[in-house]
């Protein structure tokens, strides 16, 4: 290969690549999220091989993320759905408050006429509608799913396929690494590594460090506005908790939403004091403890890419182009 098409070369087996992963993308789900959950075990496991055989250490770190998987399905996920479905019911509140507090304010302080820009009644109306159009498409199609044989069992067979792909990877991980490793012509193989060990660095800090800050803060945050007696608790914190790995866009997005249903629910300034103490923190715990703690200096994505290439791929690939997007990006900026 030589130096003027060693590009044109590259570019034509990404783009046969991107093909090839856009034509098996329904097949690929199962084992992109396998390989993802090893990736995250395999640290564990490794530290666990030194006082123990491999297969035992594989079979407690693959109990271990089934418990967290079947906590979070059993537990958080039943909660979390009462309290999305507790405030698509009270948005008719939410919107009535603001259209009677906030838009006399407006007009008194910037002289914007909200009944003129803004008819926050036929928002109501819209928003409301495509609520229960929303809602009756979900139940009729979840009636479809039932309904076709087919479609149920190649879903058994998604979910049945992640932890049998993610025992055998995380089992056989070092051992692939290696045959990956004795593949590379040798004269490659240094500069292969060192960029390896790169894009592991930055894919390593963000999936395992960063998820963690994401975790810990959205727990954080719920566990404070429950504290504040707020009903929402737990969605409007683990939401704000989700949207940390931008830099304050989970502490903005936090007060905002909190904030709001506070003054809605309490109709007081005491409630809304106890929202920005909680947030205030968690953005102290993170930039203080968790942050420097569990990642570090060494992501070395840029939040505004990590968001373009997770809104790429999902546009381009579908869920297996969301799971695709990161280590892209990480090999990318590599």
């Amino acid at each position: 290969m030589t130096g003027g098409n060693r590009p044109w070369i590259l570019l034509a087996l990404a783009l046969v690549g991107g093909w090839l992963v856009y034509l098996l993308a329904p097949v690929l789900t199962p084992f992109l999220l396998g390989a993802l959950f090893a990736y995250l075990g395999d640290p564990v496991a490794d530290r666990l091989e030194r006082h123990m055989p491999r297969t035992l250490a594989v079979v407690l770190v693959f109990l271990g993320l089934a418990l967290l998987v079947a906590g979070l399905l059993l537990v958080v996920a039943p909660l979390l759905a009462r309290q999305t479905e507790a405030f698509i019911g009270r948005l008719p509140a939410y919107l009535a408050w603001a259209q009677a507090q906030v838009g006399p304010w407006l007009q008194a302080h910037f002289g914007v006429d909200t009944g003129r820009a803004l008819d926050t009644e036929r928002l109501r109306t819209l928003l409301l509608a495509h609520w229960r159009e929303a809602g009756g498409l979900a139940a009729a199609g979840l009636q479809a799913l039932f309904r076709s044989g087919s479609v149920l069992a190649g879903w058994a067979m998604n979910l049945l396929l992640v932890p049998v792909v993610t025992f055998y990877l995380l089992r056989d991980w070092d051992a692939l690494v290696a045959r990956i490793d004795a593949l590379l012509p040798r004269r490659l193989e240094p500069v292969a590594a060192r960029l390896a060990r790169e894009a592991d660095e930055i894919l390593g800090a963000f999936f395992r460090g960063q998820f963690l800050v994401m975790i810990a803060l959205g727990a954080i945050y719920a566990t404070g506005l429950a504290l504040v007696g707020l009903d929402l608790a737990l969605l409007f914190g683990l939401l704000a908790g989700l949207v940390s790995f931008v830099p304050y866009l989970g502490f903005i997005v936090g007060i905002l939403a909190a904030g709001g249903a506070a003054l809605v629910q309490f109709h007081a300034a005491g409630p809304l004091l106890g929202v920005l103490a909680v947030f205030a923190v968690g953005q102290a715990a993170e930039s203080m403890l968790l942050t420097p703690w569990l990642v570090g200096d060494r992501i070395g994505l840029h939040p505004v890419a990590v968001i373009f290439a997770v809104l790429a791929g999902g546009q381009l690939f579908g869920f297996v182009g969301v799971l695709l997007a990161l280590p892209v990006a990480a090999v990318v900026a590599v």
